[in-house]
């Protein structure tokens, strides 16, 4: 008899203890509500990490760094490991701006953003990720919880990601973003994120974040120039290609000869003359120009032209067939500060500026610009998908030019 009691007290103390380790692990469902509340405390952050884009033809490495505040403020700056060049985002009371410091440009906007458009290095993009996907699927390793779920970007080759959370504080440690063939084309690694951070009152504005960069280098490849906008020449020089209104640049359309621009009705249009000078002097001082490896189906280039955008050399690409489209490439040498509407566009290893037909309008010129390795891209049509539109934009990074 006592001994069968032994038994059952052995059996009943395993029980136990087995009992207590089942209940020691979390499943999928209860880490969803958990991060679910995190989500909605809506707490500041501060967050530093590494993102490897494998979208074009060579791996490119970026350091990021993030920061929220309780008020719905952000502070995305990332800077290119090997060029040392810094995009920052910030949003704040005024709207949402993008930032590049060493070029002296920004763009500010009345927007959603993030809320509108996930980004694979915030927190809450992440999460939402997670909690929206009823087909989620989850494993745990030793010090984190994985997730592997529908990604939901402005890029769509960007299909599926795996989210690595912190067991302790459900901080994202690393993420992987895939296509559909289960390559990975973008890996965030973070080496460090806090929960409730601090910052100064001024962290999330625009004259700090423009003003404490560290222009020196900048100013010493510059040189001293006169304060203009590269936008709004003040030479007088015209627009002809319908295509390249939006970016105030000119086209050979009406004349056929390179930098030149006759056209009446675009000289109304931009209050210009119709004056006309050949650019190719000082546009061959441009440099390397930069053609994208990625084109749409049925697209082929149509010539390069030397330009001029202000003071500042430049060339247009033009490309025809199924979609038209013009890419003009400047470095600008001048001081510039835009104040426009338009979206934000994530190109991953930059941040692009969308403008002109956006908003839900399907007709109309639309204009993509963005900034990288000190040359100023702006990317117009009247007929090409946005998503297009990134495709080209994000296949002209790691070209070397020509």
């Amino acid at each position: 008899m006592r001994r069968v009691t032994w038994v059952l007290a052995v059996v009943m103390c395993v029980t136990l203890i087995l009992a207590g380790c089942g209940m020691g692990k979390k499943d999928a469902a209860s880490i969803v509500k958990d991060l679910d509340r995190v989500v909605g405390k809506a707490s500041s952050y501060q967050a530093t990490g590494s993102m490897i884009l494998n979208t074009g033809q060579q791996p490119q490495e970026y350091s990021v760094e993030v920061a929220f505040s309780p008020e719905h403020f952000y502070r995305i700056a990332l800077t290119n490991a090997t060029k040392d060049v810094t995009q920052i985002v910030l949003r704040n009371e005024e709207g949402v701006f993008v930032l590049t410091p060493h070029l002296k440009k920004s763009f500010r906007f009345q927007s959603d953003w993030p809320e509108n458009q996930g980004q694979v290095y915030l927190f809450q993009s992440l999460a939402k990720s997670i909690i929206a996907d009823q087909d989620r699927q989850f494993t745990a390793d030793k010090d984190a919880y994985v997730f592997d779920v529908a990604a939901n970007y402005q890029n769509e080759q960007l299909a599926r990601q795996k989210i690595w959370l912190n067991k302790k504080t459900l901080a994202p440690t690393q993420v992987q973003v895939s296509d559909a063939n289960q390559n990975v084309l973008v890996q965030v690694n973070f080496t460090h994120f806090e929960f409730d951070a601090n910052f100064d009152k001024d962290y999330f504005q625009m004259e700090r974040n423009m003003t404490s960069f560290n222009m020196e280098q900048s100013m010493a490849t510059m040189g001293d120039v006169a304060v203009t906008d590269a936008d709004h020449p003040a030479d007088g020089k015209s627009v002809t290609d319908k295509n390249l209104t939006a970016t105030g640049g000119q086209s050979d359309q009406a004349t056929g000869k390179a930098g030149t621009a006759t056209d009446p009705k675009a000289s109304a249009a931009t209050g210009s003359t119709s004056k006309t000078e050949p650019a190719a002097t000082k546009a061959q001082s441009f440099g390397s120009i930069v053609e994208p490896f990625y084109l749409p189906k049925d697209v082929v280039k149509q010539d390069i032209t030397d330009m001029k955008l202000g003071e500042d050399a430049a060339v247009l690409l033009r490309y025809k067939g199924k979609y038209s489209f013009n890419i003009v490439e400047v470095r600008p040498q001048a001081k510039s500060v835009a104040l426009q509407p338009g979206d934000i566009v994530d190109l991953g290893f930059t941040i692009g500026v969308l403008t002109g037909a956006v908003d839900g309008k399907t007709e109309g010129i639309k204009t993509l610009t963005w900034t990288n390795d000190g040359v100023e891209y702006r990317m117009s049509t009247g007929d090409m998908p946005t998503n297009e539109m990134i495709q080209v934009a994000i296949s002209t990074e790691g070209q070397s030019g020509k």
